[in-house]
């Protein structure tokens, strides 16, 4: 039973407040936001008591999302429900963000009126709130399926315009009814990579987490088969098929995917929601099926004026034709470093010195597959020493992979029933993201 939700800006913002029991103060909005601000680290606690009061928030979009509840609630319960709330606001209004939330606050009060019933949890389902909901969403610019910039010679169509813009999927789901008929569906296939190299080169620890989401703004499909690697297995069974072996350790599915032809054929059946869903979700622990994507060779040293030289090689193992994007190093650095100067081996490359965090960041926009890129960072440090050398790395990265996975999962078709009668789109997308990759100096 929640008595209250609000939605906070990370300034601390009120954007949404609405008090549903009438149990608590009017003053719980500045108690939690002092008390969030208050504690130590990144990650405060995600249930905290004030009194007799329950908070229970979670991190949205950059928003603090927040139910209080005086009662003996479960907290499982209701961050799950935080969770699909916030999912339910960014399918009504394209994106979660302080702005979006700005525009569409009308939207979302009528959706709080309809999830909750004086505090008591009724529906997160968009196919039910599609029949109540009657506020249209305000985009935060306008979607178009025709863009000129896709527009060749004589209307001749370029490459380009066979690949989905990076806003196409980040519209509300109520627009659907206004494309003139169009329908599409987007297939994500998301991993996140955690991995640990020692300082000898050694891959010490690997981890993949992956999920595949489906957004669907269609709004007559009966059902959805998605086809995914027919050498797809499970744990440490035979494997399948004939060609190189895609395994994973774990895997769990959504309540709505029927697995009728999972075993024999490796189809998901599933009939897809408006909206956003997350179908399937695996892991694959201490074990990658090819090499780590990039590799770091570093020589740390001391010149004769007393500076410390930092001199690294980063190479990127992705196919020639990959690349990986927003690649961004952070090197610890002793305590005393007062100043920077650098020598990096392309233009477009950055970095900077933040005594704050004492660290220099190595800013990578984009690096090509198969390439090397290098860098000399030369520091200035007060009272350099051999143990202070020490306190160098390790080196942690941060990137993006677009059309790759690192387990090598691929979805072999999609195909949807009955057959659209209107002009349709199926759009797969694969990105891997870096979790936590740590390299040992």
């Amino acid at each position: 039973m929640i008595s209250q939700v609000f939605i906070l800006s990370s300034k601390g913002d009120h954007l949404i407040y609405k008090d549903f029991r009438g149990e608590a103060r009017s003053d719980v909005v500045g108690t939690f936001y002092e008390k969030v601000t208050s504690l130590s680290g990144d990650q405060p606690p995600v249930v905290m008591k004030h009194k007799d009061l329950h908070f229970v928030h979670v991190r949205q979009g950059g928003l603090y999302w927040v139910a209080t509840t005086t009662s003996d609630s479960s907290p499982f319960t209701v961050i799950e429900f935080l969770n699909r709330f916030a999912a339910l606001v960014k399918d009504y209004c394209g994106s979660l963000s302080e702005k979006a939330v700005h525009m569409n606050f009308a939207l979302i009060y009528e959706l709080l009126d309809e999830v909750l019933d004086f505090g008591y949890i009724q529906t997160t389902s968009s196919d039910v709130l599609k029949n109540f909901i009657q506020t249209e969403a305000v985009s935060l610019r306008p979607f178009s399926l025709f863009d000129l910039s896709n527009v060749g010679l004589f209307g001749a169509e370029t490459q380009q315009s066979k690949v989905a813009p990076s806003s196409a999927a980040t519209r509300p789901i109520q627009s659907s009814r206004e494309q003139g008929g169009k329908s599409e569906i987007f297939v994500d296939v998301i991993e996140r990579l955690s991995v640990v190299i020692g300082s000898n080169g050694v891959l010490m620890k690997a981890d993949v987490e992956g999920e595949i989401r489906v957004k669907c703004y269609m709004p007559n499909c009966s059902e959805l088969r998605i086809g995914l690697n027919e050498e797809f297995s499970i744990g440490k069974s035979q494997l399948r098929g004939y060609g190189a072996a895609v395994r994973v350790d774990e895997c769990s599915f959504h309540q709505a995917v029927r697995l009728e032809e999972f075993d024999s054929h490796r189809i998901l059946r599933l009939s897809p929601s408006q909206g956003e869903q997350t179908v399937m979700q695996y892991q694959l622990s201490d074990e990658l099926p090819s090499a780590p994507p990039f590799r770091l060779f570093p020589t740390l040293e001391r010149d004769g004026g007393g500076r410390l030289l930092m001199y690294l090689k980063l190479r990127c193992d992705l196919p020639p034709k990959s690349a990986a994007i927003n690649v961004s190093a952070t090197i610890p650095v002793p305590k005393g470093s007062v100043s920077l100067s650098q020598e990096l081996s392309s233009p477009d490359q950055s970095a900077e010195l933040r005594p704050q965090s004492r660290a220099v960041v190595w800013q990578i926009p984009r690096f090509t597959g198969g390439s090397q890129l290098s860098a000399l960072f030369k520091l200035e440090v007060s009272g350099l020493s051999s143990a202070s050398m020490l306190e160098v790395g390790p080196v942690c990265l941060s990137f993006e992979l677009p059309k790759f996975t690192a387990t090598g999962l691929q979805i072999r078709f999609l195909r949807l029933s009955p057959v659209q009668p209107g002009p349709s789109q199926r759009w797969v997308r694969y990105v891997t993201h870096s979790d936590s990759y740590t390299i040992r100096l």
